[in-house]
């Protein structure tokens, strides 16, 4: 099994059994920390069995520093938009990402209310952008650079909840700009950015510079995926708003 073959499979396996968690009757709060426990569990078993000699970095696990050391280091969400997942909402994903010498190049981000696991091996390449561009932003907390950017493009802004449901909507075609600047951890973006990179879109911060996986610092605050053909147009907006402060 490849390496993306092999996180495609088990975003699949988490997915099912997130699902199958969520038909146990448990809500909120409740649903949210079992799933991200039990999700842990298995992808953590299925990654060790299958790469041992990988390191392995996850929201739901202790920190083993040892990761340092290694160049091949999966990066996992179990549940990525936990929230949305306790409440029954669709905005929520799986992601198992491999980063190599800090690169996020392999992986895949599993949608399991839309039975869709989106991977690197099969990239998909997103349709035409739409005379009116479209922006996901956060359905609670909108980034006020997002903002600032879909009011310069005049693109309608599209609430979302989780990282990968937002990063997946661009490779879907669904829409055409995400832009993050609240503040995130290597887990929310590795796969997607994998996922992304692969199907042709541009990835970085938001001040160009490229996104380093596996530091000692897992902050990584702050995530752009677009189409190649919007870059200039939104980092001229960011230039312009950064002046006028």
């Amino acid at each position: 099994m490849t390496d993306a073959e092999l996180a495609a499979a088990v975003a699949e396996e988490a997915g099912r059994l997130l699902l199958a968690i969520r038909n146990e009757g448990l809500h909120g709060r409740a649903l949210g920390d079992a799933g991200d426990r039990r999700a842990n569990m298995l992808i953590l078993d299925r990654l060790r069995a299958a790469r041992p000699d990988d390191a392995i970095l996850s929201e739901e696990s202790t920190d083993d520093r040892s990761r340092l050391e290694t160049r091949r280091v999966w990066i996992v969400d179990p549940v990525d938009g936990t929230r949305e997942y306790g409440e029954s909402r669709p905005d929520w994903a799986v992601h198992i990402g491999l980063a190599i010498d800090g690169v996020a190049t392999t992986g895949a981000v599993a949608l399991p209310d839309q039975g869709l696991v989106l991977r690197t091996d099969r990239p998909a390449t997103p349709p035409p952008a739409p005379a009116t561009l479209r922006m996901v932003v956060s359905r609670t907390r909108p980034a006020p650079e997002a903002i600032t950017v879909a009011e310069a493009l005049k693109a309608e802004l599209v609430p979302m909840g989780s990282a990968g449901a937002k990063a997946m909507a661009i490779v879907r075609g669904e829409a055409d700009i995400y832009l993050h600047s609240g503040g995130q951890y290597e887990w929310d973006s590795a796969a997607p950015v994998a996922v992304a990179g692969a199907a042709g879109l541009h990835c970085s911060r938001i001040d160009g510079s490229p996104l380093i996986y596996n530091r000692p610092d897992v902050y990584l605050p702050d995530l752009l995926i677009c189409r190649h053909e919007h870059v200039d147009r939104i980092f001229a907006a960011l230039a312009s708003a950064r002046t006028t402060n």
